[in-house]
C-alpha cells in the first residue's frame, strides 16, 4: 500500500503510530490487540479512534507480520534487539513521520481502546515545530497521572532517542521529561480515556463498558 505523498493532498500531514510491540506476558502471550472486544477486536477500537484524527497510521508490533494483514497500517518491527519496549516503537514512528516530511508523530498504545477522540487536536493545540506533549489523566481523586505512551512526539529527537536506547534508557515517561514534554490533562470520562487491557479481568471490565454505553463501539 503506498503512503501518501504531502504533495497527494492539501490536509496536513498528521502520521500516528499505534505501539503494539510488546509480549503480552500479563494476558499469557499473544497480542492484546488481536483479542476480541464487542463487535470487533481491540485494534479495532483503536483504528476507529484513530484514523479519524490523523492522515497516516502504522504499526509498531514484532513477530508475525501476517498477523497484521487487512489493516491497511505500515508495520514498523523494531530496528534494535532485545525488545526494548515502548521506545523503541516511538523511535520507529518517529524514523517513519520523518521520511514522511512530518515534524511530528502521534503515539498511541494498541491496549487502550477508548482513548479521546480529540487526542491529536488536544496535544498539537497551539504548538510549533518542536512542541512535545504528553498526555495525562485526571483521577476523579485529583491526582494527575502522566500517559506517557500517548504523546506528540517531535521527530527531531529521533538522533537522541537512538543514543538514549543504546545507552540502556527504557522509561518512555523519564527520557520524554528529561528532553522537554510537557502534559495536556484529560479530564475523567467513563470508561477513563486511557483505560488499558493488561489483564484478563481488563479485557471483562472493557466489554462491561461496551455493553453500558454501545455507541463506543466501532
Amino acid at each position: 500500500m503506498r503512503e501518501k505523498n504531502p504533495s497527494d493532498t492539501a490536509q496536513p500531514l498528521r502520521p500516528a503510530i499505534i505501539l503494539a510491540g510488546g509480549q503480552s506476558l500479563r494476558m499469557g502471550g499473544g497480542h492484546k490487540a488481536l483479542m476480541p472486544l464487542g463487535n470487533g477486536r481491540v485494534i479495532d477500537h483503536v483504528l476507529a479512534r484513530l484514523r479519524p484524527q490523523c492522515s497516516h497510521l502504522a504499526l509498531s508490533a514484532n513477530g508475525d507480520p501476517a498477523l497484521w494483514q487487512g489493516l491497511g497500517l505500515d508495520l514498523r518491527p523494531d530496528s534494535l534487539p532485545d525488545y526494548p519496549g515502548p521506545l523503541a516503537g516511538i523511535l520507529e514512528g518517529m524514523e517513519w513521520a520523518a521520511a514522511l516530511g512530518a515534524r511530528h508523530v502521534l503515539s498511541v498504545a494498541a491496549d487502550t481502546p477508548f482513548f479521546p477522540p480529540d487526542l491529536y487536536d488536544r496535544l498539537a493545540a497551539g504548538s510549533d515545530q518542536t512542541a512535545f506533549r504528553l498526555a495525562s489523566a485526571l483521577g476523579v481523586d485529583g491526582r494527575e497521572r502522566f500517559q506517557p505512551t500517548f504523546g506528540l512526539w517531535p521527530v527531531c529527537l529521533r538522533s537522541q532517542l537512538r543514543l538514549a536506547l543504546l545507552k540502556g534508557e527504557r522509561k518512555v515517561g523519564q527520557w520524554a521529561t528529561e528532553n522537554g514534554a510537557t502534559s495536556v490533562k484529560f479530564a475523567p470520562t467513563t470508561p477513563p480515556p486511557f483505560f488499558n487491557i493488561n489483564l484478563p479481568e481488563d479485557l471483562v471490565q472493557a466489554k462491561a463498558y461496551l455493553d453500558k454505553a454501545p455507541s463506543l463501539r466501532p
